[in-house]
């Protein structure tokens, strides 16, 4: 690989997709995977309520045979989710009165990403909008500033299975590079960690009707769940910030 395309001339690196994350989390200590909609704010949520989180890169019965192996629940696909079954839609997990000990929460984006950065970089951490500061925080007080951080916007895929940079995704990786410039790293951003950070600033007094407006967000309300977008938009509400230990995230603190 053209190592310019792995920014290895920077410790904080931004990039978009799986490809990318393999691109530029190599040699790096931290990946930050952000997928606003929906993988890493249900996360955030399920952190919330107390539940361990096991990523897995697909649904169907590789996944129920992986949920059983490890006695956790899993998550069906959105549409599928009848009476109090868990699915990617945050509600879900808010709604019900007795939440599982475990879940697995597959998806095509953030939890492949996560899954697949599981086996080469030692820490991986997922954020959200409403995890941003205490994620940013938390690389910031663990690690020194010359550590390699790879934060990587999830994106969405077209039908064809080919990366949609996702906005709303590059705007979670912007509010945890901003927290992070402010404690000092910012001589360490690559050119588009700069820019990631640059639309978050953009966009941070409209964020909420920005997200009720980018595309993502307009799918996800057209087709009935305006409450996933909503709690997505809780701007900095979670203290939880999850790391992969293993095969499952836990909160780091």
């Amino acid at each position: 690989m053209n190592p310019a395309h792995q920014q290895d001339r920077f410790g904080v690196r931004f990039e978009w997709g799986l490809a990318g994350a393999r691109a530029v989390a190599q040699n790096c200590e931290v990946a930050v995977v952000v997928d606003v909609l929906s993988f890493t704010t249900t996360l955030s949520v399920a952190l919330d309520a107390g539940i361990t989180v096991l990523p897995y890169r697909t649904r169907g019965t590789e996944a129920a045979a992986f949920a059983a192996e490890v006695d956790a629940t899993l998550a069906v696909g959105r549409s599928k989710a009848r009476g109090d079954q868990i699915s990617l839609s945050a509600p879900t997990i808010r709604n019900r009165s007795v939440p599982p000990e475990r879940l697995v929460l597959p998806s095509p984006n953030g939890s492949t990403i996560s899954y697949e950065l599981a086996t080469s970089a030692p820490t991986v951490v997922g954020a959200s909008l409403r995890n941003a500061r205490s994620v940013a925080s938390w690389i910031c007080d663990t690690f020194s500033a010359d550590t390699g951080v790879a934060v990587i916007a999830a994106g969405e895929q077209w039908p064809d299975g080919s990366l949609r940079p996702a906005f709303e995704d590059m705007w979670g990786a912007g509010a945890v590079l901003s927290v992070m410039a402010t404690r000092g790293w910012r001589e360490h951003f690559s050119p588009e960690a700069v820019a990631a950070a640059a639309a978050w600033a953009s966009v941070e007094p409209v964020m909420t009707g920005q997200l009720r407006a980018c595309a993502s967000g307009r799918e996800l309300i057209d087709a009935g769940y305006s409450q996933d977008v909503a709690i997505a938009a809780e701007l900095n509400t979670s203290t939880h910030v999850p790391v992969l230990r293993g095969d499952r995230f836990v909160s780091a603190g």
